[in-house]
């Protein structure tokens, strides 16, 4: 795949494989010849400047991308060897499997117990022990529960912003994916409530494989275990966290990182 760049680090059984990914809007082309290998149960983050394909690439991943009108997308993205594209593949099931956090949370009008439980309930999910017991585990895992379980039944709208974001991925453990996709959920939280989103990403990083866009390289280095550097649209470079950020193989990995580029 991409073994003949030294800067493309080979991930031997990935869970996810990107191969010779190439999206186009119209005429325009967002993603350029991307190939990696993403490993399992590990935290990856995707940096780079604003417009560089961070976002574009993971949508690609859960498929998000075919929301979008005149979008044509080449090269294969294979999630434990299916490929996503095929058109035998069930597209729901792929998005249970693959779970997103957004830059904005954006939780349901609803109450906080209905907001958790929401893609049970579309999957025709009814039995109030399971449901009852998925809330109260999902909103654990995401560092949530001692602070709503005393009102779980009020409007998910009196949460802090911090709290929003938690109840988000707390909706998307709750249907038991096995990866899931943060595109910038801590940017527009405050330190401390960043503090917490970041403390939680590790935590689930042994449960679920993590992907994560993120502007903040400080955050990449705190809560990455691997990390791809993006320009343009290609991968410029990607490897193990800590040898991307103290010796990187390209000079436009350092420049960027070094703050004189970017």
């Amino acid at each position: 795949m991409s073994a003949i760049n030294p800067a493309i680090v080979t991930i031997d059984n990935p869970q996810v494989e990107i191969d010779n990914l190439n999206l186009f809007y119209g005429e325009s082309q967002a993603l350029k010849n991307v190939s990696f290998g993403i490993p399992q149960f590990n935290v990856t983050a995707l940096i780079g400047p604003s417009g560089c394909g961070k976002s574009t690439l993971i949508r690609c991943i859960n498929r998000m991308n075919d929301l979008v009108d005149n979008l044509r997308v080449e090269g294969l993205i294979k999630i434990d060897g299916e490929d996503i594209n095929h058109p035998s593949l069930d597209v729901i099931e792929l998005r249970r499997k693959v779970g997103m956090v957004f830059q904005k949370w954006n939780p349901f009008p609803k109450s906080i117990y209905e907001n958790v439980i929401y893609g049970l309930r579309i999957a025709g999910i009814s039995n109030k022990e399971v449901l009852d017991a998925t809330v109260e585990k999902s909103l654990q895992k995401a560092a949530l529960w001692n602070e709503v379980k005393d009102r779980l039944h009020g409007s998910a709208m009196g949460l802090s912003g911090g709290q929003m974001q938690r109840l988000c991925i707390a909706r998307t453990i709750a249907v038991s994916p096995e990866i899931i996709l943060m595109d910038e959920p801590c940017s527009a939280l405050d330190p401390r409530s960043t503090a917490h989103i970041e403390d939680l990403i590790r935590e689930l990083q042994g449960e679920y494989t993590i992907i994560i866009v993120t502007h903040n390289m400080q955050q990449a280095a705190r809560i990455s275990d691997y990390t791809a550097y993006m320009y343009l649209g290609e991968l410029i470079e990607y490897g193990p966290t800590n040898k991307l950020f103290t010796m990187p193989e390209r000079k436009e990995t350092e420049d960027y990182i070094t703050g004189r580029f970017g």
